[in-house]
């Protein structure tokens, strides 16, 4: 296995349906800056199979360009999971970044798909470690072992919360994926984002948010990005093209925060290299090295926005 891993950006992670030809072909031109095509719930029982191949031949024969690729198999308790996952990486892994694993309870999942990776890997001859690995968190039990599945392999890349389905456990009482429920005076799911983002700053991964199935609503979209993003997770899924610019922007650095973070560095660096100092005046505060990290994040997001 190698060392450290470079994890890409996950601004905006969007959900291709794998057993549909028209969106796995419009897939390369999306401006997501991961495409994941989807063999859980986006597929019926009946189309599994057929799904399959479609995702292998989509792997196989598209340029997806700079975007990370990723394909959610079914979970670890369904008679799908172990076909999808030696299927399509014996197939396709050289063109995988990683695999998406749902309704992710025990670290044993994510141990499990190590190891069967690994195996792959060994067989192709391909570099050992190089498939990454992201697990959704979508029940009580799940969020309970967060911690310990965000650091259960070498592979990991994301927690990715879904809200569908832990709406549903926990039994927050909605119907629209994502939304808010009416009777709560703040976010109901602050808990969990808060826990989510521990856990995985802890593990070195990042954080994602699940989608907004309201896809009309731009405005309740955008609110929601932005609380995760207040909250520090690093995207968001989308289910629909027009959701992906939003998100996109929500999850960037404004010109004048990436402005204002790269001069508060040169700040802090110039008095520190040039007048030995361990702290510095910025426009009427006072920052030390607490300050640097926090502007670091922000300026290196704008870097790779393009600024």
């Amino acid at each position: 296995m190698s060392g450290l891993r470079t994890i890409r950006p996950r601004r905006s992670c969007h959900a291709v349906p794998g057993s549909s030809e028209r969106f796995l072909a419009k897939a390369p031109e999306l401006p997501a800056d991961q495409i994941f095509l989807d063999l859980e719930d986006a597929v019926a029982p009946d189309e599994k199979e057929r799904a399959r191949g479609m995702v292998i031949q989509a792997l196989r024969e598209t340029d997806f360009g700079d975007k990370a690729v990723v394909c959610r198999v079914n979970a670890t308790d369904t008679p799908y999971y172990y076909r999808d996952l030696i299927d399509v990486v014996e197939a396709a892994g050289d063109r995988l970044d990683a695999v998406m694993l749902p309704k992710v309870r025990t670290p044993g999942d994510v141990e499990m798909t190590d190891k069967l990776l690994t195996q792959i890997e060994m067989a192709r001859g391909w570099e050992l470690g190089r498939i990454g690995i992201e697990a959704q968190i979508e029940d009580a039990t799940g969020l309970l072992a967060c911690e310990r599945i965000a650091a259960a392999s070498p592979r990991m890349e994301t927690l990715v919360f879904g809200p569908g389905d832990y709406s549903a456990s926990i039994g927050i009482p909605i119907t629209t994926i994502g939304a808010a429920p009416e009777g709560y005076p703040g976010d109901h799911l602050n808990y969990l984002y808060s826990r989510l983002v521990v856990a995985a700053r802890a593990a070195g991964i990042l954080a994602i948010d699940g989608p907004y199935a309201a896809f009309k609503d731009e405005a309740g979209l955008r609110e929601r990005a932005r609380l995760v993003r207040a909250l520090g997770l690093d995207g968001k899924w989308t289910i629909h093209p027009s959701q992906i610019e939003i998100v996109n922007e929500t999850f960037t650095p404004t010109r004048e925060e990436w402005e204002r973070a790269e001069a508060m560095l040169a700040a802090y660096e110039r008095a520190r290299t040039a007048e030995g100092r361990g702290a510095a005046m910025f426009e009427g505060e006072m920052i030390d090295e607490a300050n640097r990290k926090m502007a670091e994040r922000i300026a290196a997001a704008g870097r790779a926005a393009g600024y």
